[in-house]
């Protein structure tokens, strides 16, 4: 292959890698996570909502798979400062969403097996787009199972799929704040299912 060919090849494949890319950012209006309109936001999950799935689902966890038929919580994602102050939509299963979704806050207690899987997007304010985030998952464990995080299980998928790696502590520090709801937060009130 002669120099020029080597060069033109390589610049075509730059393009595609480029593209690819450009294809997992959506472009925003705002870099200010709270300054989008729920306008705003719905055009960005109709941009990202495919890519996301298929981001967590990569290394093949079945939860990543599976959780978009599983109850969603909340009219559309939202930002509450949590999470980075990320744009998130949370998913509960069969177990989790007749509990999860009174809103009670107080003397909540979530059966074993309960999971809840909270889509986040990333607000990437140097690209200024939209980006997908982390897929963050809670698990109610057996009694016992986890006392030093009121045995809840944490976990979460990066968007390529591959599992994040953080002490149960990172999570649970965070999520005292909300003991009475069983260690839960919700969405913002105003986007609750049902609201």
């Amino acid at each position: 292959m002669n120099y020029l060919v080597k060069i033109a090849a390589v610049a075509s494949v730059s393009v595609i890698v480029g593209a690819a890319a450009q294809a997992q950012e959506c472009q925003v209006s705002t870099t200010d996570p709270f300054d989008l309109t729920g306008s705003d936001i719905a055009d960005i999950y109709d941009c990202i909502g495919d890519k996301m799935v298929e981001g967590y689902s990569k290394a093949g966890d079945m939860v990543a798979k599976n959780y978009r038929n599983w109850t969603v919580t909340g009219t559309r994602h939202g930002v509450a400062g949590a999470h980075g102050n990320r744009l998130l939509l949370t998913y509960a299963n069969d177990i989790a969403v007749e509990q999860y979704l009174k809103f009670a806050e107080d003397g909540v207690v979530m059966p074993v097996g309960a999971r809840l899987a909270k889509e986040s997007i990333k607000i990437n304010k140097k690209k200024n787009a939209a980006v997908v985030g982390p897929l963050f998952l809670m698990t109610k464990l057996e009694a016992g199972a986890s006392p030093e995080t009121a045995d809840w299980l944490y976990g979460g998928l990066q968007p390529n799929g591959k599992p994040m790696q953080f002490k149960q502590a990172f999570c649970h520090d965070c999520h005292v704040n909300w003991e009475d709801q069983d260690f839960m937060a919700y969405p913002l009130e105003e986007l609750r299912v049902g609201n």
